[in-house]
């Protein structure tokens, strides 16, 4: 396990990882990209406890999605299934087993103050944390050639992931109300959400 975890996550979070792994019985499979998201907690039938990650991600954001889901885990045997699965319970069980990682050991001196500021209160997703989810990217193998939302300008029509074209509007507190062209739906859209710009 030691050598798989080496090529996913910061050396000096490995010992820790693995302590988590065997301590919570997680069985943990490492997944090829899904694009709606980083990763999975399943307690299957026969009690045992199924953690997926996506392969794709860098380094920082696999590290923390993994505690994200064992965070789960975790909540739900101290607390019950009844839960909500992103509720108070999961916050200062995510918080709790973060703080050992939040080190600059573990992450880059850039990135930790937005950590820090992130797990005062962190949320169900890394990516709705716009300054965190931007300074991680700069971490991917790959810099996709993608735009962000924030970036193009009111009125430009873009295309998400799965082919549905949309134009977007004004910002709404910290998302931007963006219609879609094949429907005239509204949806609100975070800033760092990565389109493919058609036209501006």
């Amino acid at each position: 396990m030691q050598k798989t975890l080496e090529k996913y996550i910061p050396e000096r979070a490995v010992a820790l990882c693995i302590t988590l792994i065997k301590d919570n019985g997680v069985n943990l499979k490492i997944v090829n990209q899904r694009v709606t998201r980083h990763g999975d907690y399943r307690k299957l039938p026969d009690g045992s406890h199924k953690i997926t990650v996506n392969a794709s991600l860098n380094k920082y954001r696999f590290l923390i999605t993994l505690v994200h889901e064992i965070a789960h885990l975790v909540a739900f045997e101290r607390f019950g299934r009844q839960i909500k699965p992103h509720g108070l319970e999961w916050k200062r069980t995510f918080q709790g087993l973060m703080l050992p990682f939040i080190h600059p050991d573990v992450f880059p001196n850039k990135v930790l103050p937005l950590i820090a500021n992130h797990f005062k209160n962190p949320s169900a997703s890394s990516d709705t944390d716009a300054r965190l989810s931007l300074a991680l990217k700069q971490y991917d193998e790959q810099l996709k050639e993608n735009s962000y939302v924030f970036e193009i300008p009111i009125g430009s029509v873009f295309r998400i992931h799965n082919g549905r074209i949309f134009k977007k509007g004004n910002r709404k507190v910290k998302r931007y109300e963006c219609s879609e062209l094949a429907t005239g739906k509204m949806y609100l859209f975070q800033p760092n959400a990565e389109v493919e710009l058609i036209k501006d």
